[in-house]
């Protein structure tokens, strides 16, 4: 192949992954008019249409998207194999993309990095805060934080926390006028705090479970968020019950704003984990990241 096809491949692949000729244009450096041409150049030399473009979309045709399917680990496997080849330099270097929820990122992910940073400065991190399940590969992230639970298992996990629960919780405003629930079952009788998944747009159901019997529960009330942080509030306001992970909850536990119930239905389970393609090739910067967030515990 020659260096132009695979340029103009490179084209493609940027063009369809931002839905986007003008996203593409800046992501390369380059015009949308160039693109324009690499594009209607390339679909003449194979001969079939790759991209549908409306006035406000691009997107791949049936033939681009069996394309793309081969494209992506391709070029994924060159860019880590160039990266590595880049690593072979006496100091680690090299910017590494995170994806990860806020909880996680404050936590666990930037104490790790910090350190890291202040030791290697040609080390760069991005860390980008998403509460979705963020697709690493097709986004280009190089890894991703997540609970151990919501990990896919074609990837690499390596656990980074300890083992969470969590935590149904309540104001003593609230329990002064309504009696706490003995059972998930009390729970239809209560107020609670609705959560949006960012990632399903649906709500959670929570999650509880005793003595091996695993319960999900749908809740109604008032309120419903798609941050659990401002769930918390309202709680303590007053607002009805809520299910969060214990250790968002604990400050307001531990200053007596919220009081705990429905404890023995709240079981450990697998903390947060950083993961990634197990085809990838680490860097010297990706292994070093790794073992500075590798849970010691």
């Amino acid at each position: 192949m020659r260096g132009d096809e695979l340029a103009d491949l490179n084209v493609f692949l940027a063009v369809a992954e931002e839905s986007s000729f003008t996203r593409a244009a800046s992501r390369l450096g380059t015009s949308q008019s160039a693109l324009s041409h690499t594009i209607r150049r390339l679909e003449a030399r194979l001969g079939v249409r790759l991209l549908t473009r409306t006035t406000r979309k691009v997107a791949p045709t049936e033939a681009g998207e069996r394309l793309l399917r081969t494209l992506r680990p391709a070029f994924g496997d060159i860019e880590a194999e160039l990266l590595s080849l880049g690593e072979l330099r006496e100091k680690p270097a090299g910017t590494i993309r995170i994806t990860s929820s806020q909880h996680a990122a404050r936590t666990i992910l930037w104490p790790a990095c910090a350190p890291l940073l202040r030791r290697y400065p040609e080390i760069k991190v991005e860390i980008t805060v998403d509460h979705s399940l963020t697709d690493i590969v097709s986004e280009r992230y190089d890894a991703g934080v997540r609970l151990g639970e919501q990990v896919a298992r074609d990837m690499v996990a390596v656990r980074i926390g300890p083992d969470c629960s969590m935590a149904v919780v309540g104001s003593p405003a609230y329990f002064a006028e309504n009696s706490p629930p003995r059972s998930p079952q009390d729970l239809v009788r209560h107020r609670c705090i609705n959560l949006r998944m960012a990632s399903s747009g649906g709500l959670y159901a929570w999650e509880l479970e005793k003595d091996g019997r695993e319960l999900k529960v749908r809740v109604e009330g008032q309120v419903t968020f798609n941050r659990g942080e401002l769930g918390l509030e309202a709680a303590a306001e007053g607002f009805g019950l809520m299910c969060t992970i214990e250790e968002l909850a604990q400050p307001y536990l531990a200053d007596g704003r919220l009081v705990r119930v429905l404890e023995e239905w709240c079981p450990p389970f697998p903390g947060y984990h950083l993961y990634y393609p197990s085809r990838r090739q680490p860097s010297a910067a990706f292994t070093l990241l790794v073992e500075a967030l590798r849970y010691k515990g």
